[in-house]
């Protein structure tokens, strides 16, 4: 597939610059031109989507062909919503979509926003409910608070990953789709294997929208089989 650039007509503003640094830490005023001078940042605001994560999950959408009209989703740690609203345009009106979140979100039209903690089983009937059914796809955009220490960031997230695998486990219909964030290294060979277990097609990735500074890529996994 060719390379994704930029979203179109997302006007770099390559070079923009703050015009006061008054009151500000070096950090925070980098991070400010960095927001300032991201393409995917200007789209968002123009397409009217609640981060630049969207154009994440719309790359890994673009290659791997995760949404389908009618499908059933969950998103896990979807505050603030940007991964709800692609999930809710791809799926339509014949789909359904469920945001959960440990704390409170906003209202995504088209979506269901639940809050709760997903390792709770009362949280996962919630959800079920509210499915009406079986999920055929639960992303996760979910990260730890990093330290800056690689070694247990890594750990920390992979901790994460296997909670929500081991929701989707419960959740998902056969033939089912699971996404979620990892760092540098992917995923843990035991959690892989785990994963390669439960199904058919256990892929890495880094959509462009992700940061080339960043340690983000994602797991994608397809084609869900209930272990044993």
């Amino acid at each position: 597939m060719a390379k994704q650039g930029p979203p179109a007509g997302s006007g770099r503003m390559l070079g923009t610059r703050l015009k006061t640094a008054k009151g500000r830490t070096t950090a925070s005023q980098s991070w400010l031109t960095r927001q300032l001078n991201d393409p995917y940042v200007v789209a968002a605001k123009a397409a009217g989507l609640r981060s630049r994560a969207a154009f994440k999950i719309t790359g890994l959408d673009e290659r791997f062909h995760l949404f389908k009209p009618g499908l059933r989703v969950v998103d896990l740690g979807a505050a603030p919503g940007g991964w709800t609203q692609v999930a809710v345009a791809r799926v339509g009106d014949r789909g359904r979509v469920v945001a959960l979140d440990i704390l409170p979100m906003d209202p995504v039209p088209g979506a269901i926003v639940l809050q709760g903690d997903f390792e709770e089983e009362a949280t996962e009937t919630a959800v079920l409910a509210a499915l009406d059914g079986q999920a055929d796809l639960v992303l996760s955009d979910m990260a730890p608070n990093t330290t800056g220490h690689t070694a247990t960031d890594h750990l920390r997230i992979i901790g994460l990953v296997e909670l929500a695998l081991g929701f989707a486990e419960q959740v998902l219909a056969p033939g089912g789709a699971f996404v979620a964030k990892v760092f540098a290294g992917g995923t843990e060979k035991d959690l892989l294997t785990r994963m390669k277990r439960s199904f058919a097609e256990v892929k890495h990735a880094k959509p462009p929208a992700s940061r080339k500074d960043s340690a983000e890529m994602f797991v994608v996994a397809k084609g869900f089989r209930r272990p044993a």
